[in-house]
């Protein structure tokens, strides 16, 4: 026989440690059992177990002692993945290993035994010999006593598989030191997960051989030494290789932020479960105003369920109002604009139109975009998206705020990937397209004939229709898992599961997605910033507490970076509109980053008082000259070019009233004794008219304080 069979007697191996079968029961009521006796090494006395023979046979630790390796069905997954040619020479050493370790070629027993195969007459060590002298015999090439045994154990570890050549790319590490692999496994994470920028290879080498120095120094001497240059620096590359952190350091930094798999896909079922956010510069040069040449940035939400589409367009450096005005938009159907395609309206398209107006009347003349309610929001750790005013936002709003860890990409991939899009669908078909590096930049970007701002905001409110036209390979379903869906088409197929609900959103809801701030209310009104906002609503609660036991009873109060000359104060009869006390000092509308540079370059020279009336005036100047068009420094410009490029959250209601504003002369005695009658920014005693620029009625934009005769008519705040 080929192989021994068990019998009482056999010394076999199971479970690390080496038994004596001492009986084999052939029939039981479970089957066959065999009986196992054994020696403990702790207290030298004999043990006796028994087994089910099939539970036995089928544990991997269990094989006879000094026998053949056990049967191995061929792993022909993985030889068709080899030529045939090398298939047939696996097979043939095989052949060679089961001839010198049974002395038969084979396991039906056919072949007879050859003298110097003979396991009865011949030690292992000489069969090995033998079938190395009749291969080299045959014409093979090194083959030794030692090139057979190596066959042995590989056979032994993976079968046939093991008996195919292969590359022996991971036999750098195993030479190695093991040391120094650590080494360099420890470093190149700490460079990975840091961002460090590639240096060169010698760098590398030093600083391994300092961590060598620091883990492994023995009585102040250097035990393990760094290979040589061009060792080490095939060393590295194989590390590298092996830890997945070769290419760019964009795509290092990727790598080693992703989470140890394997991975849970991120589900969502219905709109609005989970939205992404997060902001970009966008790949464009536009022209912000008076020819000044900047980059917007761009703050995009992502819909998971339905990869819906929603964007803001600012000057560099998100401010808090973005993420109010991306929940608004989410919120409220987008009306369509003149000049669009009627193709782009939700009239036109696969949603049921007729069924969501009789629900929403504001869907009647909408372009065709979901509109959802979000109910939980990720974010990554920017300071504007973990503030305590995008908290506050979210929580007013039923909204739960999910921060990923910090530079953790993969963890939002929805809102990450399409940015990619919007470069290749969006981006590189308008002038000025910077690309996605500097390597890809053209060297005349700058002299392209550039959009202004308000040109690319209309054409990217447009694109956002689009997008919800575009099939996404991502929207699958399961009714049709072959045909890709737009965002559009799975909304309409969700919206029969998960319903439609309006959410129209009121004057207070816009107020609360405004940051917030908490301020104590003086006598002297509410200050901060240099500014001073003083109203008769404030009456009654000067100097009183809040009530906020958690802010120390201070008062909270949103305020706009876009429209500083009003702010609202949380009250115990709801929010209360308040006015900056030089509201009617300052002529034309202004944002923050007017105000931060005036802040910078008047120099406090009086009391807070004077100063900050110093500051208005010195404010209404400035814009004055900014809109003469009179010459400005290129500080100014830049400045002047920010503010204008930046827009306003709208609030529905609540326009100041400028004829209820407190006189700028509260507090400032001396300095301003009575009104200026020739002042233009002051109302005329016998004319309802705000005087402003007389060649536009109403608002001059978003926020304005110029009023005409029909908001003073409509204004629910005048008296």
């Amino acid at each position: 026989m080929s192989r021994p069979l068990l019998r009482p007697g056999t010394v076999v191996r199971y479970g690390n440690r080496e038994w004596t079968v001492a009986g084999i029961e052939a029939s039981s009521a479970s089957g066959a059992r065999i009986w196992l006796s054994g020696t403990e090494k702790k207290d030298e006395q004999d043990t006796l177990a028994v087994f089910e023979l099939a539970e036995l046979l089928g544990d991997a630790s269990f094989e006879p002692v000094g026998g053949p390796p056990r049967l191995r069905v061929p792993q022909m997954g993985l030889l068709s993945t080899v030529s045939e040619d090398e298939q047939w020479r696996a097979f043939e050493l095989e052949r060679h290993v089961r001839e010198v370790e049974t002395g038969r070629p084979t396991l039906d027993g056919t072949a007879s035994v050859r003298p110097e195969y003979d396991p009865v007459s011949t030690t292992l060590a000489q069969r090995e010999q033998a079938k190395a002298d009749e291969l080299a015999a045959q014409g093979w090439s090194d083959v030794s006593r030692a090139t057979v045994r190596r066959w042995r154990a590989r056979y032994h570890a993976d079968g046939v598989w093991g008996l195919v050549k292969k590359r022996r790319s991971s036999a750098r590490l195993v030479r190695a030191d093991p040391r120094v692999v650590e080494a360099l496994r420890a470093l190149l994470a700490v460079e990975a997960s840091r961002s460090r920028s590639r240096g060169w290879k010698k760098r590398m080498r030093g600083e391994v051989q300092w961590w060598l120095d620091d883990h492994h120094r023995e009585d102040g001497r250097r035990t393990v030494e760094v290979p040589p240059q061009s060792t080490f620096n095939r060393l590295l590359d194989t590390v590298e290789a092996s830890l997945g952190l070769q290419g760019t350091v964009a795509q290092r930094r990727a790598r080693a932020a992703r989470p140890a798999p394997p991975f849970t896909p991120t589900l969502a079922l219905r709109p609005g479960e989970i939205v992404m956010l997060d902001s970009s510069p966008l790949d464009v040069l536009v022209v912000l105003d008076d020819g000044v040449v900047g980059r917007l940035e761009l703050t995009i939400a992502v819909d998971v369920a339905v990869r819906g589409l929603w964007g803001v367009l600012r000057p560099v450096g998100s401010k808090l109002t973005d993420v109010a005005v991306l929940l608004a938009q989410m919120m409220t159907p987008m009306v369509m604009r003149p000049g669009w395609s009627a193709a782009l309206s939700m009239a036109s398209s696969v949603v049921p139109h007729e069924r969501l107006t009789g629900i929403d009347e504001r869907l009647k003349d909408a372009a065709a975009r979901p509109v959802i309610v979000p109910e939980t929001v990720v974010v990554d750790q920017g300071k504007v998206f973990v503030s305590a005013a995008t908290r506050a936002a979210c929580e007013s709003l039923g909204i739960s705020l999910q921060p990923v860890p910090p530079a953790n990409g993969p963890a939002k991939g929805h809102v990450e990937r399409p940015f990619g899009s919007i470069n290749s669908l969006f981006c590189q078909w308008l002038p000025g397209y910077t690309g996605s590096n500097v390597s890809e930049r053209g060297s005349k970007v700058e002299q392209e004939s550039l959009w202004t701002v308000a040109e690319l905001r209309a054409l990217w409110e447009e694109f956002l229709v689009y997008w919800h036209h575009r099939p996404h390979a991502g929207l699958r379903h399961p009714l049709m898992p072959k045909k890709a869906l737009t965002p559009n088409q799975m909304w309409a197929a969700l919206l029969p599961v998960a319903g439609y609900v309006p959410v129209p959103l009121s004057s207070d809801d816009f107020v609360e997605l405004l940051p917030v701030r908490w301020q104590p209310i003086t006598d002297a009104g509410i200050r901060f910033n240099y500014r001073t906002y003083d109203g008769s609503c404030l009456n009654g609660h000067r100097g009183q507490d809040s009530g906020v036991r958690a802010q120390k009873g201070l008062w909270e109060v949103h305020y706009n970076p876009y429209d500083p000359v009003r702010i609202w104060v949380r009250l115990p009869e709801g929010f209360r509109e308040v006015a900056w006390i030089h509201t009617t000092s300052v002529a034309l509308p202004f944002t923050h980053h007017v105000w931060e540079h005036i802040c910078k370059v008047v120099e406090r020279t009086g009391s807070r008082e004077e100063h900050e009336a110093e500051l208005a005036l010195a404010l209404d100047a400035f814009l004055r000259r900014a809109a003469g068009k009179e010459k400005l420094s290129g500080r100014e410009r830049r400045v002047m070019a920010k503010s204008r490029a930046s827009e306003t959250v709208p609030v529905p209601a609540g326009e100041i009233n400028v004829l209820d504003v407190l006189a700028p002369s509260f507090g400032l005695a001396g300095v301003y004794a009575a009104p200026d009658p020739d002042d233009e920014t002051l109302p005329d005693e016998d004319d309802e008219d705000v005087i402003g620029d007389g060649s536009q009625a109403g608002h001059v934009s978003e926020g304005s304080l110029i009023l005409s005769d029909q908001d003073l008519e409509e204004d629910q705040w005048l008296p």
